[in-house]
């Protein structure tokens, strides 16, 4: 059973829309928590966002009989307000865990009293809740948020929209990825999920996997020290690169020990312990890791070829990664996803695309599109000269009123007189203020990604979205309370 938030105050609980929120704070907590405050006073906004958020129930909940028997969750409410916190604050979850616990004016907003309730929160009980988020039912309130913010800001509702789009890339919480590290991670899950399966169904074969994970990581250790000769001298060189060959025989050769002895607990344990497949499924994953890293090291080392990028796996955690060099100054590599963002003249993210192994000009009419179909007000959108490809120029042209999309290389006469229209160079030029969004995105969470797969990293960015927006609302919230309070207090006169 779950409620969106209890209709009925407890003794001693404050209405939501009388929490007070220090108007001088420069804090974040604040602003997040004006613009959470706004969405629950609103009636318009409050009632959509509160009918999304009722799809916000756990795997195996849809379809049962009666969906408000069974045993109380937490509120819809309370995962809004605590996973817009985690990524506003960029905390992580024990962060949160204190804060929903001890401090008074979030304990306010999610609807506990000062003194008379004494509820506390678990730790696990917040993971697991902040996690029934999906990417879509995040996206559509985010669009609720926004249509709130621009109703504010905008002189009439005929206004259009101006908007900024590029990618930065979110970073995976992954090490530096080399091919013998890589393996060494395989094996040593292997040996890992080895033991434990064998254990748990009464196998001894892999009692020593401490050990074993030991002996491998010193042979990884082993080529590590190794390194390629600085010396002029040719003989020692040679003698050097044979050394390393030597090594790295070695340690694949210790892999595949491993990797065989894996095979056949597989075997005992799908045939005599009557184990399904489908338990198996991470031990094989492991496997076919190890089987890449090892034909691929052979390759490189033994062989003396070299590895085609698309054949490449930089992290065995999190197999989405991809290497990306984007050419910054101090940044020869990052190791994530790119992000594609969409944001409008009134610093609202209107729309974002996480981009899989693709680049920013095959994206750039589908996020338009995208947005456009969101916000049917939009008028332009300006990008930088990567997003450029004469098919770009001509279906866009098609979808937005003016699009502000320089072209690569040698203008044509055509592109010239478009390019120095006024409307062209007027919005070009405060096309540089999508960084500034970038870099609140970046400093709010979107710099690392700590959650697990795929599916988590876009739950992640769709949330850190969401979290930036309602913080701006709570920004234009907080000046227009503060211009309302310069306005009653009248003109500053000086004393006679």
């Amino acid at each position: 059973m779950r409620k969106i938030i209890e209709p009925q105050l407890q003794f001693g609980e404050q209405d939501i829309a009388a929490i007070h929120l220090d108007p001088k704070s420069r804090d974040d907590i604040p602003q997040l928590l004006r613009g959470l405050q706004y969405i629950y006073t609103t009636p318009a906004l409050r009632e959509s966002v509160f009918a999304i958020l009722e799809e916000v129930i756990p795997q195996g909940v849809e379809g049962k009989a009666n969906p408000d028997t069974g045993r109380p969750g937490m509120a819809q409410w309370k995962i809004l307000v605590l996973g817009v916190l985690r990524q506003g604050l960029n905390a992580d979850y024990d962060r949160i865990h204190e804060l929903s616990n001890q401090h008074n004016s979030i304990r306010q907003m999610l609807g506990h009293s000062d003194w008379a309730d004494d509820y506390r929160y678990e730790l696990q009980t917040l993971k697991d809740n902040l996690r029934l988020f999906t990417p879509e039912i995040l996206d559509r309130i985010n669009q609720e948020v926004v249509r709130a913010g621009q109703a504010l800001i905008k002189k009439s509702p005929e206004e259009g929209l101006n908007a900024r789009c590029d990618s930065f890339v979110v970073e995976t919480d992954v090490h530096f990825p080399t091919d013998t590290n890589l393996l060494l991670d395989a094996i040593r899950k292997i040996i890992e999920t080895c033991a434990d399966l064998s254990q748990a169904n009464g196998l001894t074969e892999w009692r020593q996997s401490a050990y074993n994970i030991r002996q491998f990581k010193k042979s990884y250790r082993t080529i590590q020290r190794l390194r390629h000769s600085t010396s002029k001298d040719e003989d020692k060189r040679q003698a050097k690169r044979i050394e390393i060959e030597e090594a790295h025989r070695a340690y694949l050769e210790r892999a595949e020990g491993y990797l065989e002895r894996a095979r056949n607990t597989r075997v005992r344990l799908e045939i005599g312990c009557c184990i399904p497949p489908v338990l198996l499924e991470e031990l094989d994953s492991y496997m076919a890791h190890a089987e890449r890293q090892i034909d691929q090291i052979r390759r490189r080392v033994l062989l003396g070829e070299t590895i085609a990028h698309h054949e490449k796996v930089f992290s065995i955690f999190e197999p989405h990664t991809e290497w990306i060099v984007k050419g910054k100054a101090g940044v020869p590599v990052e190791l994530g996803l790119r992000v594609g963002v969409v944001e409008d003249n009134h610093g609202f993210i209107l729309h974002h695309q996480v981009m899989e192994k693709t680049t920013d000009d095959r994206i750039a009419i589908s996020i338009v599109r995208e947005s456009k179909a969101r916000f049917p007000d939009l008028s332009s959108v300006s990008f930088d000269k990567g997003f450029h490809n004469p098919q770009n120029q001509a279906e866009l042209a098609n979808i937005l009123d003016r699009v502000v999309l320089p072209k690569k290389g040698k203008l044509s006469a055509a592109d010239s007189v478009r390019e120095h229209d006024p409307a062209f160079i007027r919005l070009r030029r405060q096309h540089s203020a999508v960084e500034s969004a970038i870099n609140a995105l970046e400093v709010h969470g979107l710099d690392r990604c700590p959650d697990h797969g795929i599916d988590g990293f876009k739950r992640y960015v769709a949330l850190a979205v969401l979290a930036r927006n309602i913080q701006s609302l709570g920004a234009v919230l907080r000046r227009q309370d503060e211009e309302k309070e310069r306005r009653k207090r009248g003109p500053y006169k000086k004393a006679a």
